[in-house]
C-alpha cells in the first residue's frame, strides 16, 4: 500500500520523445509474431483440427514413452499425450481417426482396453474435420467482427484519425497474442480463441481512456504543440493504467497458479495480453495519433494539429 501511495498522480515523464522508438518496438513485434506463425503454427486443440480427446487419470505417475508405446502399437493415428494438472493426470489427442461415430466410439474403447482396468476415464471430446474447419471459419470471422465494431465505435465516438490509430493498436494486440501462443505452443482451442477477444475488449478500455483525455487536451490547451499535448495526456491517466493493470494482473496470477490446468492456457494468453494491451495504449495508440492529420476542437483551428508538431520537433 505504501508503495502505491508514493505514485505520482500526474507524473512528468517524456513519452512522446520516445515515439519512434515504441514505434520500432511494436512493428519488431509483429514482425517476430508473424514469422512465428509461419514458421512454428497454433498447437490447434481438438475444437479446431478435429479428432478424439481422452483425459485419464492412472493409479500412479504416468509414464508417457510407455502410454505412448502401447497406443502407437494400435494403429489409430497420429496419438499425442501430455501431462494435465496432476502427475497422475494426461491428456490423449488422436488427430481425425477416419470412419463415422461408431468407429470413434471403437477407437475409444481400443484405447482404454491398451491403457488398462486400472486406467481412470475422466473426459472424452470427438470434433469432426467439417466442424474444426466450421469454427476455424467462425472463430477468424468473430475477431474480425469484433475489431471493425470497435473501430466504428471509436470513430463515432472520437473522429476517424482516431479510429484508425485504435484499429492499428487493436491489430497489433491481436497479432502479438498471436505470436505468443505460437511460442509457447500452448493449446490453442476455443478457450484461448475468447482470451484473444478478451484482450481486444481490455486493451481496447485504456485505449478510449487515453484518447478522451486527449480530446478533453486538444480542447483546453489550443497552443500546446501536439507532441507535448499527447505527452500530457498520457501523463495525466498514467497512474490509473498502471494501477487498474497491476489488480488485473493480481486475479489473473492467481487464477493461472491455482485455477487448475483447464483455464492455465486461458489464463496465460491474458496475462500477455494485459501486458501487451497496457503498452499499445501508450506506446503506439497515441504516438501514431502524432503522424496523422489531427485537428483540433473548436472553429477557428483549422489547421491540422500535425503541422504544428512538425514545427515542434524541429
Amino acid at each position: 500500500m505504501a508503495l502505491i501511495r508514493r505514485l505520482p498522480v500526474e507524473p512528468n515523464l517524456n513519452f512522446m520523445r520516445r515515439r519512434a522508438l515504441f514505434l520500432l518496438v511494436s512493428l519488431a513485434i509483429v514482425v517476430a509474431s508473424a514469422g512465428l506463425f509461419l514458421t512454428k503454427g497454433l498447437n490447434l486443440g481438438v475444437d479446431f483440427r478435429g479428432g478424439i480427446l481422452i483425459e485419464v487419470r492412472t493409479p500412479q505417475p504416468a509414464d508417457l514413452g510407455q502410454l505412448r508405446d502401447r497406443l502407437n502399437s494400435l494403429g489409430i493415428g497420429d496419438v499425442t499425450l501430455q501431462q494435465f494438472g496432476e502427475p497422475t493426470d494426461v491428456l490423449i489427442n488422436i488427430s481425425r481417426p477416419e470412419g463415422d461415430e461408431s468407429e470413434q466410439i471403437h477407437v475409444i474403447q481400443q484405447v482404454m482396453e491398451a491403457l488398462g482396468p486400472d486406467v481412470e476415464s475422466r473426459r472424452q471430446e470427438y470434433v469432426g474435420p467439417k466442424i474444426g474447419d466450421e469454427l476455424k471459419e467462425a472463430g477468424f470471422l468473430a475477431t474480425m467482427l469484433a475489431m471493425a465494431a470497435i473501430g466504428i465505435y471509436i470513430w463515432f465516438r472520437f473522429e476517424w484519425q482516431f479510429g484508425v490509430a485504435a484499429l492499428i493498436a487493436l491489430l497489433h494486440d491481436v497479432i502479438a497474442t498471436i505470436g505468443f501462443y505460437s511460442l509457447t505452443q500452448i493449446e490453442f482451442n476455443l478457450a484461448t480463441l475468447a482470451a484473444v477477444l478478451t484482450i481486444a475488449g481490455y486493451s481496447i478500455n485504456d485505449t478510449v481512456v487515453i484518447f478522451d483525455r486527449v480530446r478533453e487536451t486538444l480542447r483546453r490547451y489550443k497552443k500546446l504543440p501536439l507532441v507535448g499535448l499527447l505527452n500530457r495526456a498520457i501523463n495525466t491517466t498514467l497512474s490509473r493504467t498502471i494501477l487498474t493493470s497491476f489488480t488485473t494482473l493480481l486475479a489473473l496470477g492467481a487464477l493461472f497458479f491455482f485455477g487448475g490446468e483447464v483455464i492455465r492456457g486461458f489464463t496465460a494468453g491474458l496475462i500477455w495480453g494485459v501486458v501487451i494491451g497496457t503498452y499499445s495504449s501508450f506506446g503506439l495508440a497515441v504516438p501514431l495519433l502524432s503522424y496523422i492529420g489531427l485537428r483540433r476542437g473548436g472553429e477557428d483551428d483549422a489547421e491540422p494539429v500535425a503541422a504544428s508538431a512538425a514545427k515542434a520537433s524541429s
